[in-house]
């Protein structure tokens, strides 16, 4: 998780800089809908590289989705924890019903 932190961190400041210099500043003054047409084309070139890629292909791809997924969990005033609980519950076995 030091990676995805950092990255964080990064995105937050660059998320104030001038949209014409940032690439980041720049996605997310264009709005969340934007950023989501972003990850979804990002989740296919991913998962085409997971099909047909070399390694390095699939790690790139992969690379840009999660980078893409960051800013616009940002542009949603959420983090990548929000995403790491839910996986928590989600992995919590379920209650006895009877």
């Amino acid at each position: 998780l030091g990676r995805i932190a950092t990255l964080e961190r990064t995105i937050a400041q660059r998320a104030s800089e001038d949209p014409s210099v940032s690439y980041t500043a720049r996605m997310i003054s264009e709005g969340p809908k934007r950023l989501a047409q972003k990850v979804g084309e990002e989740g296919v070139e991913t998962a085409l590289a997971g099909v047909a890629g070399p390694d390095e292909e699939v790690a790139s791809e992969a690379a840009d989705l999660i980078y893409h997924l960051l800013v616009l969990l940002r542009s949603r005033h959420m983090v990548f924890q929000d995403v790491l609980d839910v996986l928590a519950k989600r992995a919590r076995p379920a209650k006895d019903a009877t």
